[in-house]
Order: structure tokens, then C-alpha cells, then sequence
């Protein structure tokens, strides 16, 4: 178990990563969906599959408000916004996520609809009931107690409101846990919950659970198909931002694809606060 209390260690740690990887992924921080090894899909629109594999379980109406709570470089707070027609708050520790996501708004013309703020949801700077919808893409992996920010989440969430979210999951540790290991220092999880475990937490904070659904195969399953993705962009990422910088992201990133392909998982999940 890694020990992360810093939510300023958490931020740097985006900010280290976040510029080239919103440069492969077109703007999107979070994984990929391919169907199978034969899909040509390429690596922006694999990555917003699941923007709208996780959003759409949310049911949005337009006009609802939307906490987006660990809302990366901004993309799926816009996507929100245009194409379900609501209003979004995103919420990051990371500096240059904040600074990237507010230039999109602006940039996209969605500045009154999607406003972003530095917040921390362990200790969210919300009235009760303040959101009609919660995502988190990604996010709550990161947390130093699961219980505490799903409890904030519960909180800020009116009556009836709704919680969707993806992460990481174990599968199993095998006789190789050592890789697992590697896995969860690289992204400085505290803790990589089973699929039950992630549904346990959700019930013990009040939520109902009302969807979930394990696809690591065709997101973790399928690491190889992005690092080739990302090798057929890399002279163009490099010519960017440099040699220098690209060894460091790899680097930074070798931990993450030392599990074998059937060791992590990934969760979809819906839940909602009781009326």
C-alpha cells in the first residue's frame, strides 16, 4: 500500500505528466477503448470512448449541474457541455490541467457553462446538495481515503443525485504481485480495490448502486496497441517538446505497463444518492 496524503504531491505529479500525454490523447487524461486488436480506431477518439461510456451512464438532462472532480486538462467537462447541454464545475490539484482547461473554454466559447477551480475533494468548497451529477474520470484512484472523498462526493450531490465514475481495479495478483506493485507506486495509488471492493465502498458512503461493469480487457488488455499508437505519433510529440522531455515521460510511465494484461482491470460504475 503506497502512503499519498499530499494533495499538492498529487498535483505535481499530473503536472509532470499531463503536457505530452494531452498531447497523444487529444486532450482527454484518462484511458482507452479499443474493441479488439483488429480496431484502427486511433489513440484521441479510443480515449473519448471512454469519455462517453462513462457519461452517458449519468443520464444527463440539460440544465443540470455537474461537478466534474478531478476534471484533467478540461476536455470531458466541454464535451459535457456541448452535447448534453448542462453546466459544469471542474475541479483539479494540478496547476497546469487548471490553466489548460480554462484556455479551452475559453477557446471553445463554453466559458459560461464550464468554469474550472482549484479544489481538493477531500474537502470540497461546496454547499450541500450544490450538483445534480458527480464524474470522476479517473480520479478517485488517487485518493488517501476512498471512504472520505465518496463521503465529500455523497455530500455535495442533491437528493437523487447521480455518481459515475472509471478506475483501475486488481483482477487478481498472481504469482507476479511485485507488478502490481510497480503499477500502483507508478500512479501513486494508495489502493487498487477489486471490482466488489470498489462496489462496497460506494454502498458504505449511502450511494445505491445502479450500473457497473468490468472492461479491463479491451482498455489495460489492449496497453500494447496504445504504445504503438503512441510510437507512430512520437516524432511529432517530439519535435514539441523535445527528446529530453519524451525520455522523461517514458520513464516516468515504465512502472505503469509492468503488470501482465490480466492482472488490472477497469471499472465503469454508476451509483446514486438516495431520494
Amino acid at each position: 500500500m503506497l502512503d499519498v496524503t499530499s494533495s499538492a504531491e498529487i498535483g505535481r505529479h499530473y503536472d509532470e505528466r499531463a503536457p505530452i500525454g494531452d498531447e497523444l490523447r487529444g486532450g482527454q487524461l484518462h484511458m482507452w477503448y479499443w474493441y479488439d486488436r483488429d480496431d484502427d480506431a486511433p489513440l484521441p477518439e479510443a480515449v473519448h470512448r471512454i469519455t462517453r461510456k462513462v457519461t452517458d451512464v449519468l443520464g444527463l438532462r440539460p440544465g443540470e449541474h455537474v461537478l466534474d472532480a478531478g476534471c484533467g486538462s478540461g476536455e470531458a467537462s466541454l464535451y459535457l457541455a456541448r452535447h448534453h447541454g448542462v453546466r459544469v464545475t471542474g475541479v483539479t490539484v494540478s496547476e497546469y490541467e487548471l490553466d489548460r482547461a480554462r484556455e479551452r473554454a475559453v477557446a471553445a466559447g463554453l466559458a459560461d457553462v464550464a468554469g474550472f477551480r482549484h479544489g481538493d475533494y477531500m474537502g470540497l468548497p461546496f454547499e450541500d446538495g450544490s450538483f445534480d451529477a458527480v464524474l470522476a474520470l479517473e480520479s478517485l484512484q488517487n485518493a488517501p481515503d476512498l471512504g472520505q472523498v465518496l463521503g465529500e462526493l455523497f455530500r455535495v450531490l442533491r437528493p437523487g443525485g447521480r455518481l459515475a465514475f472509471s478506475d483501475f481495479s486488481l483482477e487478481h495478483a498472481g504469482a507476479e504481485p511485485e507488478r502490481v506493485e510497480r503499477f500502483m507506486t507508478t500512479l501513486k495509488l494508495p489502493v487498487l480495490p477489486t471490482l466488489p471492493q470498489w462496489l462496497s465502498y460506494l454502498r458504505a458512503a449511502g450511494f445505491d448502486v445502479e450500473e457497473y461493469t468490468q472492461c479491463g480487457p479491451r482498455v489495460f488488455g489492449m496497453k500494447s496497441k496504445y504504445l504503438q499508437a503512441a510510437m507512430d505519433r512520437r516524432e511529432g510529440v517530439a519535435g514539441k517538446f523535445g527528446e529530453a522531455d519524451i525520455a522523461e515521460f517514458s520513464r516516468l510511465h515504465r512502472g505503469f505497463f509492468a503488470p501482465r494484461r490480466d492482472q488490472i482491470g477497469y471499472v465503469v460504475a454508476c451509483a446514486r444518492r438516495p431520494r
